[in-house]
């Protein structure tokens, strides 16, 4: 089962980054860059409690992953 409060950052084949919700037909938000998608990712993800984001790379395959707060990240940075 999918958390829907996931969200991937998606390149947009027109041009631009997209950020959707697994398995959704329309995207959650679109931005002109990666990093803006991405902070907008965060932004949701963290609005809806949790959950993660993740980062795919222009040519589609996923290339990082970020816990979103209040998420629980089970692999925490230390420090």
């Amino acid at each position: 089962m999918t958390n829907q409060n996931n969200r991937h950052v998606v390149p947009n084949i027109a041009g631009g980054w997209d950020v959707k919700a697994p398995g959704a037909k329309r995207v959650s938000a679109h931005t002109d860059t990666q990093a803006d998608a991405i902070q907008r990712a965060k932004a949701i993800v963290h609005n809806q409690g949790g959950g993660e984001v993740r980062i795919h790379g222009k040519d589609g395959q996923i290339r990082n992953n970020d816990t979103g707060k209040p998420g629980n990240d089970p692999f925490p940075p230390k420090g």
